[in-house]
């Protein structure tokens, strides 16, 4: 049940059916037809066990008008017992006809006689050893305890019946929908039950929008009274000198967003900013600069990525760019990884403690428990969605005591604390409460797989959100090709000739080794058979189990220009830029999503070559391409555009690719849908900031039943 989710009475109540079963009514066998889910009733005329083809029960059943087989491969005595020569049984299940007569395969079936249920029987989500019996029993206890008493305003439920006109329906309170779901009447129609469109679905979804609405607002409101670090870009100071070394020009998207960040930066309330940007789209250097910012005022910038690959890539970047321009002020750039060596790692340690480090770049080591910062006033975090809600928390919870006991003053940083301290409010939230145990980084999230609009109004509806909408310049359009891998042996002629003009190539496997369960090409057998058919080309291998060691020698190889072509795992799915690499194979493509897809793609197309990414997919059986791949290959042969992938993604997939671990992998929305409930969410919307203004308890009590402990995830 702890697996579940149902710890509380308003857990069970709002633990719904997967499907429906009809036992309301007999048919007969006569009656019905081939392929049906049908209960019947009858009389045991015949019990054998056979071993052949392998050992099974059968049942003869006899309702009168026809006969049917009842076939068990797994049965106990029990069964035997209840389904004896001359029982008088009811039996459901699916009915097969055939040469040998009407079978049903492990049927349900229980002695005949007693009442007829009114309502359509609930099938409930389970886990192991957990009977449908005793959770419809446990769900029924949970409705009859819960308080399902009215939490939503009477504004707020005229406005809900007013977005929910074109229904015609009058508007049901929550015990009605949910008495209703759990126990449908035969004669309700299951396409609006299986659909969710019917009304008691809708005050349901409605419900659950408002809930994640009123919980990421009131996160907004409380982060809007904890204190940050004002911070200034000095004049003539560390800002100004790396766009004046930087050996390009930036773009006008990048210099919007980085306006809006640097305005973010000198409130005294901490930022909580998305940066999204394409593929390519140059957000590091966005990065760089608003930790110039923090640096200048005499703060520390963390940066952290989930990978050592892409952690190194943005190393390399920032050391080239800062790491000159800090010297003469005697700072330095840290960086932390797993992998390092106790030595090294305490030298970093050191540094980050001392406030030498100006910025730390790293993996998830930065926010390990022995990472002490001096003054942490900026965390960068890169690819946000794939580090877990507790890490991001982790990192914000860094500021160092230096903030905390006030020992910076404001002459001394170069800029103080805009305004006062929030005054401490009674039963404030942990984050609320940080303001007053010291304070709260800025913190910028960072994401090359743009949120479509309806996703950014209800999970990242507590987030501003900056767009690099814009490529810089000279940056050539990839051409995109879906092939058979029928056509393998023309790809590898392709890459033949990419490498006789000295060009580089990516062929990206998903598994690293062969898998039983799932026949896929490996990464390590296709590196063996492109050495054999490249005589005098360097073939690399690249997975996550090598050591870090020989990863970091496969890279250099590949940046270097030395190797011609790169087979690889996923890892190189982020992060990895190499201007002379124009072409990119991936094998399997119809196995990936088009997030993934849409990001290993963006490895070629940096440099001033034409590029190409081949998508080579394997047929199934029938020779076809099931519909979700066949959608997903079409959209990434047709746009580059990352929103429009995007939003593609969200209509296929759903919310999770976007979100990663933000929601503890419980998702945070169990019955709307963001690509057909925008109308709800506009309402949600709403509602959320009229019941926060004039009805907080009541905005407190809903939160509550919807969310429980869940409502801090939403705050990451």
């Amino acid at each position: 049940m702890h697996k579940l989710g149902l710890v509380r009475d308003i857990d069970l109540a709002l633990h719904l059916p997967l499907r429906y079963e009809d036992e309301t009514r007999i048919v007969t066998l006569n009656d019905a037809r081939d392929g049906e889910v049908v209960q019947v009733e009858g009389t045991v005329t015949r019990q054998e066990i056979t071993h052949r083809p392998r050992r099974q029960l059968l049942v003869t059943l006899d309702d009168g008008s026809d006969t049917c087989t009842l076939r068990f491969f797994s049965f106990y005595p029990s069964h035997q017992k209840t389904l004896a020569v001359g029982a008088r049984v009811r039996v459901r299940g699916e009915l097969r006809g055939g040469f040998l007569g009407k079978t049903m395969m492990h049927p349900a079936f229980h002695a005949a006689g007693g009442q007829l249920p009114e309502a359509l029987t609930p099938v409930y989500p389970s886990s192991a050893q957990l009977p449908q019996a005793y959770l419809r029993k446990a769900v029924l206890g949970g409705l009859r305890r819960a308080d399902l008493s009215e939490t939503l305003p009477a504004p707020v439920l005229a406005s809900l019946q007013d977005s929910l006109r074109g229904l015609r329906a009058p508007l049901m309170s929550l015990r009605q929908a949910l008495e209703y779901l759990h126990h449908p009447g035969p004669d309700v129609s299951l396409a609006s039950l299986e659909d969710h469109s019917h009304p008691a679905w809708q005050r349901l979804k409605a419900e659950e929008l408002l809930a994640q609405q009123l919980s990421q607002l009131k996160a907004k409101l409380e982060r809007d009274a904890l204190r940050a670090p004002s911070l200034q870009p000095l004049s003539g100071g560390l800002h100004e000198r790396l766009l004046a070394v930087l050996p390009f020009a930036l773009t006008a998207a990048q210099r919007r967003v980085g306006e809006e960040i640097a305005r973010d930066l000198q409130r005294s309330v901490p930022m909580h900013r998305l940066l999204q940007g394409d593929v390519g789209s140059g957000k590091t250097v966005v990065a760089a600069l608003a930790a110039a910012i923090a640096i200048d005022s005499g703060w520390q910038c963390a940066l952290m990525a989930p990978t050592e690959i892409l952690a190194e890539q943005h190393f390399a970047k920032l050391i080239g760019w800062l790491e000159p321009l800090l010297e003469p002020l005697g700072k330095r750039v840290a960086w932390l990884t797993g992998s390092q060596k106790k030595k090294q790692r305490n030298e970093m340690l050191a540094l980050i403690a001392s406030g030498e480090a100006a910025l730390v770049v790293g993996t998830h080591a930065v926010i390990q428990n022995q990472v002490q910062f001096k003054n942490l006033a900026l965390a960068i975090i890169d690819e946000q969605h794939r580090f877990g809600v507790a890490q991001r928390l982790a990192l914000r919870s860094k500021m160092g005591s230096a903030f905390e006991e006030g020992e910076l003053s404001p002459e001394s940083r170069g800029t103080g604390f805009a305004g006062p301290q929030a005054l401490p409010v009674e039963g404030r939230s942990g984050d609320a409460q940080r303001a007053s145990d010291g304070g709260e980084p800025h913190l910028l999230m960072m994401s090359a797989t743009p949120i479509p609009r309806t996703l950014a109004m209800s999970y990242y509806a507590d987030l501003d959100v900056s767009t690099i909408d814009e490529l810089p310049p000279g940056r050539t359009p990839i051409v995109t090709k879906v092939v058979s891998d029928s056509r393998r042996h023309e790809v590898i002629e392709r890459i033949r000739a990419q490498v006789a003009e000295g060009r580089q190539v990516y062929w990206v496997c998903p598994l690293i080794e062969e898998s039983e369960a799932i026949d896929l090409s490996n990464a390590t057998a296709t590196h063996a058979e492109l050495s054999g058919l490249l005589p005098g080309v360097i073939v690399g291998l690249l997975h996550s189990r090598m050591l870090v060691a020989e990863k970091k020698a496969v890279m250099a190889l590949f940046s270097g220009g030395q190797m011609g072509v790169l087979v690889s795992t996923t890892v190189i799915e982020v992060g990895v830029d190499v201007p002379n690499a124009s072409l990119m194979v991936i094998e399997h493509a119809e196995r990936f999503g088009l997030s993934q897809l849409h990001q290993l793609r963006g490895r070629v197309g940096r440099g001033a070559a034409a590029s190409a990414c081949v998508l080579m997919y394997a047929p199934s059986e029938g020779g076809r391409l099931g519909e979700t791949a066949r959608e997903r290959l079409k959209a990434m042969a047709e746009t580059n555009d990352g929103f429009e992938i995007a939003r593609r993604d969200l209509e296929i997939r759903g919310p999770g690719e976007f979100l990663g671990a933000r929601q503890s992998g419980a998702s945070l929305l169990r019955f709307a849908d963001l690509a057909t409930d925008t109308h709800l969410l506009e309402w949600a919307r709403q509602a959320a900031a009229d019941m926060l203004r004039h009805h907080p308890e009541a905005a407190a009590r809903h939160v509550t039943r919807w969310l429980g402990t869940r409502a801090e995830y939403l705050k990451a």
